[in-house]
């Protein structure tokens, strides 16, 4: 065991999973996070190509693919239901618009809390509220009162990462705005739903329902475009007045799905959006996942990047003797260019999805062999050292396919 005392912020997909690998490598692992227990549900996130590998390594594979959603594919439609365009799961090899492992936020957060609770802390409830550091370690109070002193301190809190602006700035210095919000929640499948993402789009906003595991539920999706996004990520009230204006008149089942704004038990908007850092660390203090780099949803990678990251993180971390300067740094130097791709083709997609006019940017041509290109380095643009030097220790599992 190497001793090495770490905090994670975070306890949705990032940190879990750095927890981890953490675990394996030697170190002892407390994750802090605000919420009273794991938030369930959420939106479909993906796996593709060097994260099969990841979720493969850490000995998961079973368990994330029993969780599944199982979507057979998707289709575009129009206002009345008839298909336009088809995308299936098994195109391009599994790693496709529908990959082969995809499932809600909530349920692989639940696979990694199971697989990593026996063998390392979490508090929830609670979140840091100051933080000091010098040169031997890391000196952190909590909301709870508790002050305790760790080696190293790491923020995989997401979007909106309160470690990030505590210890590296505001916010708005690292957020861009991509000119659209994004809105889901879940409702009952009366729409008759089976294993078919469906998704109807007008000019700058798209109604989408996708199956999930509870097939008596959907959970419904809406993108619409925004220049400005000025409402509070935490104001849910206010947000569900924005999207049922947003989306007034908007064809397709949109009334029916909009019905169950009030009574749905797990609505998210925010504003679709990326994290662009020159530094991903700031002495014993890193960053990981969204809360570093996020790519957003229109690149369909955010989770992936995460579990590379937490996988590259811990084993350089390790490789360096805990050593942050030299740890933190190989693990950008090996991190930047698929979070690079994964930005662009995020970017890429929002402009894709803009209003026309005067000002604005020919749509991209994603028929030119350069985005095969880019697309390829986003998913497999990474080679993921063994790390054969490091201890890899069994960790207590509670996790089950």
């Amino acid at each position: 065991m190497s001793g090495t005392r770490v905090l994670v912020a975070g306890a949705s997909i990032a940190g879990p999973a750095l927890a981890h690998w953490l675990r394996r490598r030697g170190a002892e692992v407390t994750v802090v996070e605000r919420a009273p227990e794991l938030r369930p549900g959420g939106q479909a996130v993906d796996a593709r190509g060097v994260a099969k590998e990841v979720i493969r390594r850490m000995g998961l594979d079973a368990a994330v693919r029993a969780a599944c959603t199982e979507t057979a594919g998707a289709h575009t439609v129009d206002a009345d239901g008839n298909v336009l365009e088809t995308f299936r799961v098994d195109d391009d090899g599994g790693d496709g618009f529908i990959s082969e492992i995809e499932i809600l936020r909530g349920d692989l957060s639940r696979v990694l809390y199971d697989d990593t609770r026996d063998s390392v802390e979490y508090l929830f409830g609670d979140r840091i509220t100051e933080l000091t550091q010098d040169a031997g370690g890391v000196d952190v109070g909590f909301a709870s009162g508790d002050r305790r002193r760790f080696d190293l301190v790491i923020g995989a809190d997401g979007l909106h990462s309160a470690l990030r602006a505590l210890v590296f700035g505001p916010h708005e210095r690292f957020l861009h705005h991509l000119g659209h919000v994004l809105a889901f929640y879940s409702v009952p499948n009366e729409f008759g739903l089976d294993r078919w993402l469906l998704e109807y789009q007008e000019t700058g906003r798209s109604a989408l329902l996708r199956p999930i595991q509870d097939a008596t539920r959907a959970m419904a999706m809406f993108y619409f475009a925004a220049a400005d996004f000025d409402i509070d990520y935490r104001d849910i009230a206010a947000q569900k007045i924005l999207l049922r204006e947003r989306m007034a008149g908007l064809g397709w089942l949109t009334p029916g799905i909009l019905a169950h704004l009030d009574d749905t038990p797990d609505f998210y908007l925010d504003q679709v959006a990326q994290v662009v850092m020159e530094r991903w660390s700031n002495g014993r203090v890193g960053l990981l996942g969204d809360a570093a780099f996020s790519s957003s949803p229109m690149s369909g990678q955010g989770t992936g990047l995460a579990l590379i990251g937490a996988y590259v993180l811990a084993g350089e971390l390790a490789a360096a003797g805990w050593d942050p300067e030299i740890g933190f740094a190989r693990y950008e130097a090996r991190m930047r260019s698929i979070v690079e791709a994964n930005q662009e083709i995020g970017r890429l997609n929002a402009r894709s999805r803009e209003i026309p006019g005067p000002d604005a940017e020919p749509s991209p041509d994603f028929a030119g062999e350069w985005f095969g290109e880019l697309i390829e380095r986003a998913i497999n643009g990474i080679e993921l050292p063994d790390y054969a030097g490091v201890p890899d220790l069994p960790i207590a599992s509670s996790a089950k396919p």
